[in-house]
C-alpha cells in the first residue's frame, strides 16, 4: 500500500496548522479551547474543555475546528490523534494541537486510524525534536507518511475498525469499571477492618474515623503505646557525609513504593547516609519493624514499615512499637485514618503539613495482641485478592489494547483481508 505525506492528503482552504497561546487563567464562560492533553477518547466534550476569552479567540479564525477535523497532540501526549466531535465544532486549539482537514480524496475516520497505527506512530516519534520539552514541529508532521490507499478502501477499512474497535472500547470500558469496583472495595477492606471485629459487643467510639469499636478493646494515645521519632536531613554542603553511605535513609522519594498501600515494608531507599553523617546530624537510626509515616505536601498520610535499621529525613513521623503494640496493626490503624489525618491535621492550602505536636495527638484503638495479629492476616488475605483480581484485570487490558492496536495496524497497512476477516 502506498503512502503520501501528511500535507497531500488534506483541504488546500484548510493547511495544517496549530492554535493559539493559551492567555492566563482558564475563563468559566467564552470560546472552547483543545489543549494537548484533551486530544483523548471521552475528553472531547464541552464540559470537560477549557475556555479563553473572546477577544484573544477571535484574533484566531484560521485554526479554529469543524466536525471531522482529525487533531494530533504535537506536545504533552505527542502523536495522540481525536476526531472532533459536533459538540465542539466551533472550539480552537492551543499551540500544543495541530488541525488535520481532510481533503475529498480522504476519509477523516481512515486518516484518524492511520495515524495512530504502529508505523505512523514511529515515524513521528523519529520526527520528535528537544531536549527538556519535547514537540513535533509542524513541518516535520506536514511529511509524516500516511497509508493511503483508494478511497472505496478508506470507507471499508473505517467501517470495519469502527465495529472491531467499537467492540474492544465496550470490553475495556467493562474492565475499567471492574477495577474501579475493586478499588472500592479494597478502600473499604483497608478503612472498615475494625468493623468485622466482634460485631455484636461493640460501643461507640470517640475516634473521628471509627464509629464504633469491639467493647474489650481499648482507646490509647499513640505515643503511649510507642516510641514516636523523626528525621533529619545531614547537610548536603558536605559531602563526607553522604560518600560512601551505609545507612538507608527514607525521604519522600519512597513514598512511590507506599502510595499503592500493596506493600508492608520498605527494604531499599534512593540515598544513604555515612556514619559521619549520622553523627554530625540529628539523624537517628530506628530499628526493623518502625512504622513511618509521611507528614509533608503531596506525600502526606502514606505509611509503611521499615524493613531494615534505617533513618528518614524530617519528612517523616516514627513510631517504634512496644510490647502492647504489632507494627502491621499500626500500620492498618495509619492507612485507615489516612483520610481523617490530612482533613483534620493536615495544615496549608497549597503543600500541606501535618506538625509534630497534631501527630503527638494521635489515638488509636488497642485490642489484644492475639486480636491484633488475626485482623492483620485477615485484612491482608483479602487484600491480597484483591490485588491479584486487579492484576488479571490490568493484563486483560493491556491484552486488549495490544489486540486494538495490533488490528489497527494491520487494516490500515493493507496486511489484513476486510472481506475475510469480517
Amino acid at each position: 500500500m502506498r503512502s503520501v505525506p501528511l500535507k497531500r492528503i488534506v483541504d488546500p482552504a484548510r493547511p495544517i496548522m496549530y492554535g493559539i497561546v493559551l492567555p492566563g487563567p482558564n475563563q468559566i464562560e467564552g470560546p472552547m479551547i483543545v489543549k494537548g492533553g484533551d486530544v483523548k477518547p471521552g475528553r472531547l466534550e464541552p464540559s470537560r474543555l477549557c475556555r479563553t476569552t473572546s477577544s484573544i479567540e477571535a484574533g484566531y479564525t484560521r485554526s479554529r475546528l469543524r466536525e471531522g477535523d482529525v487533531i494530533v497532540a504535537i506536545r504533552g501526549g505527542i502523536g495522540d490523534v481525536e476526531l472532533v466531535p459536533a459538540s465542539i465544532a466551533s472550539a480552537n486549539i492551543t499551540q500544543d494541537v495541530a488541525r488535520v482537514s481532510c481533503g475529498p480524496d480522504a476519509d477523516a475516520r481512515f486518516i484518524r486510524y492511520a495515524m495512530t497505527s504502529a508505523p505512523v506512530q514511529a515515524d513521528v516519534l523519529r520526527r520528535t525534536t528537544g531536549a527538556t520539552i519535547r514537540g513535533l514541529n509542524i513541518e516535520d508532521l506536514r511529511e509524516v507518511a500516511i497509508p493511503f490507499p483508494p478511497w472505496l478502501c478508506q470507507t471499508t477499512v473505517a467501517d470495519f475498525l469502527d465495529g472491531e474497535t467499537g467492540r474492544i472500547g465496550k470490553l475495556l470500558l467493562a474492565k475499567r469499571r471492574q477495577l474501579a469496583m475493586l478499588a472500592e472495595r479494597r478502600e473499604a477492606v483497608a478503612e472498615l477492618f475494625l468493623v468485622d471485629a466482634d460485631a455484636e459487643h461493640r460501643r461507640g467510639s470517640s475516634l473521628a474515623w471509627a464509629e464504633s469499636i469491639p467493647a474489650h478493646w481499648r482507646e490509647v494515645k499513640l505515643g503511649f503505646v510507642s516510641r514516636l521519632g523523626s528525621g533529619h536531613t545531614p547537610g548536603r554542603d558536605h559531602p563526607e557525609w553522604w560518600l560512601d553511605g551505609r545507612i538507608p535513609w527514607i525521604t519522600t522519594g519512597e513514598v512511590a513504593q507506599m502510595r499503592s498501600d500493596r506493600i508492608e515494608q520498605i527494604f531499599e531507599t534512593r540515598e544513604m547516609i555515612s556514619e559521619l553523617g549520622l553523627a554530625n546530624s540529628s539523624a537517628t537510626v530506628r530499628p526493623k519493624g518502625t512504622v513511618v509515616l509521611c507528614r509533608t505536601a503531596a506525600s502526606a498520610g502514606y505509611s509503611a514499615i521499615m524493613g531494615r535499621d534505617m533513618a528518614t529525613s524530617q519528612d517523616f513521623a516514627t513510631w517504634t512499637c512496644g510490647p502492647m503494640l504489632r507494627p502491621r496493626y499500626l500500620l492498618l490503624c495509619l492507612r485507615a485514618m489516612r483520610g481523617d489525618l490530612l482533613d483534620r491535621l493536615a495544615m496549608g492550602s497549597t503543600h500541606k503539613t501535618i506538625y509534630m505536636p497534631d501527630i503527638e495527638s494521635i489515638r488509636i484503638p488497642l485490642p489484644p495482641l492475639d486480636e491484633q495479629e488475626r485482623i492483620v492476616e485477615r485484612t491482608w488475605q483479602q487484600l491480597r485478592a484483591i490485588d491479584r483480581a486487579v492484576d488479571a484485570i490490568e493484563r486483560h487490558i493491556l491484552l486488549l489494547r495490544e489486540r486494538n492496536q495490533a488490528l489497527i495496524t494491520a487494516a490500515v497497512t493493507g496486511q489484513l483481508e476486510i472481506a475475510e476477516a469480517s
